[in-house]
């Protein structure tokens, strides 16, 4: 029997202008990721996860959790540099009711394969809920080697990883861990490798992109599932190029949220101080935008 293959969507988050959350904002973007027919995640590299705190991070993901009401998944990223905030976090998350907490690698520290070990079993130890390693060493400067993931994926309750690191090589790798591995789920990160993942033993992806994508994402993933190549090819061409031509202006999560501004000024700027406003670059996006109909 065919695996379905499933598309989470890392949701912005929203701010007003005095940068608090604009909660009403956020479950607005839920509802329209669940009307596109993708899950959810809280609190990743797109959502502005480094500059929330510990409370916000918390009630941020009650909220969607209340709004999605049911109708999709919903994975909550907790990691941080020290285990302890990460096991505190991921026990709130825990007890909120999610599908799945994300663990992001620690960052600003180095950590050793060992220590890796150490900081994920802990995590997983502390809860419940399935437990996904991610692992995006462009951010976090720290790598979980296909090795380290084959380790872990004999916990019982580390249930897979998100691989954002970029690289078709690593994706292969740790979807040999997968098929090895019992009940070790590979979610790709990288939205030019989408349909390629998918079609090569992941589970699932874990998308920026879909932010402003919706459809196009759900488009990937249906054809996919109803195992119409040439129709999932579309949809991941228009989706590759997208990415190509958006991302070159910059920092890419900043990008996707201030691509995303431009045609809803309700989801707010970034905390972060990664994109200043630009009138020429937002003519830029402005122009990308309406290339692909948007």
């Amino acid at each position: 029997m065919t695996e379905t293959k499933e598309a989470f969507v890392a949701l912005v988050t929203c701010f007003n202008d005095d940068e608090t959350i604009n909660y009403e904002a956020t479950r607005a973007q839920v509802r329209r990721q669940v009307a596109a027919g993708n899950n959810i995640m809280c609190a990743g590299t797109n959502g502005d996860f480094s500059a929330l705190t510990f409370d916000e991070k918390v009630r941020l993901c009650g909220e969607m959790v209340e709004e999605v009401g049911g109708r999709a998944k919903v994975i909550v990223n907790a990691g941080m540099p020290a285990t302890y905030e990460t096991v505190l976090l991921a026990r709130e998350f825990d007890r909120i009711g999610v599908d799945g907490i994300a663990v992001i690698t620690p960052f600003f520290i180095a950590c050793t394969q060992d220590g890796l070990i150490r900081h994920f079993t802990t995590v997983a130890d502390a809860v419940d809920t399935p437990v996904y390693l991610y692992d995006i060493p462009a951010r976090t400067q720290n790598h979980i080697e296909p090795e380290t993931a084959r380790t872990l994926a004999a916990h019982g309750n580390i249930a897979g990883i998100k691989d954002s690191g970029g690289a078709q090589e690593t994706l292969e790798a740790y979807m040999a861990v997968g098929r090895e591995m019992e009940n070790f789920d590979v979610y790709s990160g990288p939205d030019h490798l989408v349909q390629w993942s998918l079609t090569n033993g992941a589970k699932g992806c874990i998308s920026g992109l879909g932010n402003v994508l919706p459809d196009v994402l759900a488009e990937i993933i249906a054809a996919v599932n109803a195992g119409d190549e040439e129709r999932a090819t579309a949809a991941q061409k228009i989706y590759a190029d997208f990415r190509t031509d958006l991302y070159k202006l910059g920092y890419p999560p900043a990008l996707v949220k201030r691509a995303l501004y431009l045609r809803d000024p309700s989801v707010g700027a970034s905390r972060q101080p990664a994109l200043l406003p630009d009138p020429k670059q937002d003519q830029q996006i402005d122009a990308i935008l309406k290339k692909y109909g948007r």
